[in-house]
């Protein structure tokens, strides 16, 4: 009797110990379809979105123009293709940052028109500086030099970003000669008016409404900042608004005087 109870107990938990496998064996075929299918979802949504953006690239890239045609002659200075397919990029991107797509046929419009815009008013403004006398020393452009490449971990990885763009040092340092003395001629001659504390105030102010309008809309609100904590950014922000509207402002005043041919 104790040998047959003794062989049935041995069965009942052998059987329970291969059901708890079996359960345990499910579970983990379960786990393992669910991070399988899991997987698959995220490869799928991976391809699809680098589906859609060689797509839209192929778009951006009918924008471009002919490298070596003349886009624009700028008091006899020739602007290239090259710097025209260069400042596109810079402008449809900024298109895209504010979700618009630079590639719809009302924004294409104004992306052309905002480039070509923005190429004429740099020329402008470099050959005033110029005639002003700023000048870039070798000191300063291999000082730009050094802390461009700093950007990059090894020497092949710098020379590869400069064949993408397809520049040669030389070109490259002259490109940085010519920011170092817009750079000179907007920090010297370009004045703009300080930032006072109610412009901040202001500022935050109208952030602060704007949050408050999305929460009501159903948006999720953050928690605002101090302002004490927020002001340098803020100041900053507005440093640089000023700037900008000074010099498009200058930029205008350049062209009553200048000879701009668009050939674009």
């Amino acid at each position: 009797m104790k040998k047959l109870m003794y062989t049935l107990l041995i069965g009942l938990i052998a059987a329970a110990l291969t059901a708890c496998g079996s359960n345990d064996d499910a579970k983990q075929s379960k786990s393992d379809d669910q991070k399988t299918a899991q997987t698959e979802k995220q490869k799928e949504a991976q391809e699809k979105q680098e589906k859609q953006a060689k797509e839209m690239q192929k778009k951006l890239d009918k924008q471009k123009v002919d490298e070596k045609k003349t886009v624009a002659v700028v008091n006899g200075k020739k602007v290239s293709g090259e710097e025209y397919n260069a400042a596109l990029s810079s402008s449809q991107a900024q298109y895209q940052q504010m979700g618009q797509d630079p590639t719809s046929k009302e924004a294409a419009k104004q992306v052309k028109q905002q480039t070509i815009d923005n190429l004429v008013g740099q020329t402008l403004l470099l050959q005033e500086a110029e005639n002003k006398g700023y000048k870039a020393t070798d000191e300063e452009v291999n000082k730009k030099l050094k802390e461009t490449k700093k950007q990059f971990k090894t020497d092949k990885q710098f020379k590869a970003a400069l064949k993408d763009a397809g520049l040669t040092q030389s070109q490259l340092k002259s490109e940085l000669a010519d920011s170092i003395k817009y750079q000179q001629y907007v920090d010297k001659d370009i004045q703009t008016p300080e930032v006072t504390d109610k412009e901040i105030q202001d500022y935050y102010d109208q952030f602060a409404k704007q949050s408050q309008s999305q929460a009501s809309g159903g948006k999720e609100q953050s928690q605002m900042p101090k302002l004490e904590d927020v002001k340098p950014q803020i100041k900053q922000q507005l440093e640089q608004q000023k700037k900008q509207e000074a010099l498009e402002k200058k930029v205008e005043e350049l062209k009553k005087n200048a000879k701009v041919e668009v050939k674009l």
